[in-house]
């Protein structure tokens, strides 16, 4: 019998889902409170397309008490007056219980949005783990400076939170990116008010009401779900919400910038789409592991990734060796429950997505590119649960640079092949894409890897690998991809204001 990590069998993890406990309240001011309206909406299971839950819904007039409550929080609550030790001691009290209750987490978000489950508790988890218990001992650790001004005066550079943090986070990887975000905020004082993805709301919420539990006071986390369109543009607008971080689609992102400039000026910090090219040249020190990675980099969570290596773009040489690698190893893909151990790739997040990536892949043919496998939804078997959004894992050869499936991101698990002639051709591709979220490229050539990735324009470019990382190392785009840094200490500038204080001595 195939176990996780956690040590659950398939029909072990459905015995959780039936019985599991789902939020039922917005999470305002240190307290779980009904929406004023009692609104709220069905969340479909993308496994089976059966009720999950019916997830609260707020109202502007529940955000607006939210934000009112982070900023009471903020502004005369003893967040950002605790010391930064007590800080760091809450939050690892708040990550002892999300361990504590790993299981559950990991189990809401593989029904949510149809993560397989041992991606959910082995991947997932593991990064929220490490997100949190990083800032919290970041907390105390960040020093102010003083400047060399001269013996009659001294300068001192001190940090201070930015104030009340306007939190909007996706669906594909719910509780990670919203940690991304929450914890540096958190850590070096900020208050919150989080709008998760509707599909991703119900994890956020219990996320919340452990805070509660860990002591976070009253305020300094506020988690209210609802519609994007009305709520998320109501958090941009606000004069009160001090900055915003939102990971998206660009055409949002736009948006945002743009409510930044109708209200206060708030800073807004931009993780968007990406269009990412993966670079194989002939002299990659394992085109084993190159065909590999290429695989698993795009059908891992059903492509459902901002920096999924979507364009595979190949060297002419060893084009056909890698096309028919990728293609065989396609078939370790084929879409099964997340709730079963030995599933590599689930559904999409919801049926309504299907028509959507059905769509580029009818441009790619269009087009005149070849589809070689996949490019539908998944038949119906044994396998998989009735009416879930199970989509084939689809790889499409002989894509100009310029088409649409080249240009377009699909989010899905759609893979394009573009087969170059050269290094610079290589890189000219690679660049030609108004995306610069990352990249990839397999060579065994130091010099080459340090000219070429020095002339992609990525934030992140992974060399002989992809998807690596750590929290020490910041993550975001150029371009139409975004702004601003998540992880590592770099993340603290969004969250924080310098100040210079100049004093005559």
């Amino acid at each position: 019998m195939t176990k996780t990590t956690a040590g659950h069998s398939r029909d072990e993890w459905a015995t959780l889902a039936e019985g599991m406990h789902w939020p039922q309240r917005l999470v305002i001011d240190g307290k779980q409170t009904a929406p004023q309206d009692e609104q709220s909406f069905a969340h479909l299971a993308p496994r089976d397309g059966r009720l999950l839950a019916n997830v609260p819904s707020g109202s502007i007039a529940d955000l607006d008490l939210a934000i009112s409550a982070a900023r009471r929080a903020f502004d005369d609550g003893p967040w950002p007056a605790f010391a930064p030790r007590t800080r760091k001691e809450l939050l690892l009290r708040w990550a002892a219980l999300i361990e504590e209750h790993r299981d559950e987490l990991a189990l809401m978000v593989s029904l949510e949005m149809g993560k397989p489950i041992d991606d959910s508790w082995t991947i997932e988890l593991r990064a929220v783990l490490a997100t949190y218990r990083w800032y919290a001992e970041l907390a105390d650790k960040e020093l102010d400076e003083t400047s060399p001004v001269g013996p009659d005066d001294l300068a001192l550079i001190t940090r201070e939170p930015v104030g009340v943090v306007g939190v909007v986070t996706p669906w594909n990887f719910p509780l990670t990116l919203a940690a991304w975000k929450i914890a540096p905020a958190l850590a070096v004082g900020c208050t919150i008010v989080h709008k998760p993805s509707e599909l991703s709301s119900l994890s956020a919420l219990r996320m919340a009401e452990l805070a509660i539990e860990a002591g976070i006071p009253p305020g300094v986390l506020n988690v209210v779900p609802g519609s994007g369109s009305v709520l998320g543009r109501h958090l941009g607008l606000h004069p009160q919400v001090d900055a915003l971080a939102f990971t998206g689609s660009t055409l949002v992102g736009r948006a945002y910038l743009e409510y930044s400039a109708q209200s206060n000026l708030k800073r807004t910090w931009l993780e968007l789409g990406g269009k990412s090219g993966n670079i194989i040249l002939p002299d990659a020190p394992d085109l084993e592991t190159a065909i590999s990675t290429a695989a698993w980099g795009i059908f891992f969570n059903a492509g459902q990734m901002c920096t999924a290596p979507s364009r595979l773009i190949v060297h002419q040489d060893i084009a056909d060796e890698v096309i028919a690698g990728v293609l065989a190893r396609s078939a370790d893909y084929r879409p099964g429950d997340p709730l079963d151990p030995a599933t590599g790739m689930g559904p999409l997040a919801s049926r309504a997505r299907i028509a959507e990536v059905e769509r580029h892949v009818l441009h790619a043919r269009e087009d005149g590119a070849e589809v070689l496998t996949g490019g539908s939804v998944s038949a119906a078997s044994a396998a998989l649960p009735d009416g879930g959004a199970y989509f084939e894992p689809t790889i499409v050869a002989g894509v100009s640079a310029d088409s649409r499936l080249a240009q377009q991101e699909v989010f899905g698990p759609v893979l394009a092949i573009v087969t170059v002639r050269d290094e610079d051709e290589a890189v000219r591709v690679a660049n030609n894409s108004d995306y610069g979220l990352a990249a990839g490229l397999w060579t065994s050539d130091v010099s080459k890897v340090h000219r070429l990735s020095r002339r992609l324009r990525a934030g992140t470019v992974w060399v002989n690998c992809y998807e690596e990382g750590d929290l020490t190392v910041p993550f975001g785009g150029y371009k139409l991809s975004g702004n601003g840094r998540d992880k590592s200490r770099h993340a603290l500038d969004k969250y924080t204001e310098l100040k210079t204080t100049f004093i005559h001595l």
